[in-house]
């Protein structure tokens, strides 16, 4: 028979690992931040970052586009990878949400 006290289930570990009200920065904002940098970011750099398959990169990106943000795509010539960037917002755009008013 097991003891009931010491097992964890999945939402005790998963209290554990972060305490109330500690969230960081939404994936929006870090995407934003990402692209807003002056060498932007490519496709590969922004998979692996946020653990994104292929597809799910490409609809952020059109999220951003929609949402106001002027969203570029660069061709870096043969070889090189595609990169992406925030050149600027559009004037309703000005900054990102941030839950709790942090």
């Amino acid at each position: 028979m097991t003891n009931q006290s010491t097992q964890t289930g999945p939402k005790q570990v998963a209290a554990a690992k972060r305490p109330a009200g500690a969230k960081g920065p939404s994936k929006k904002a870090q995407l934003i931040k990402l692209l807003s940098r002056k060498s932007g970011a490519d496709a590969i750099a922004i998979n692996e970052k946020f653990g994104w398959q292929p597809h799910t990169t490409r609809a952020a990106l059109s999220g951003l586009r929609k949402a106001g943000f002027d969203v570029t795509k660069e061709n870096a010539g043969s070889g090189k990878q595609t990169r992406y960037r925030i050149l600027a917002a559009s004037a309703n755009v000005t900054t990102v949400e941030t839950p709790h008013g942090e």
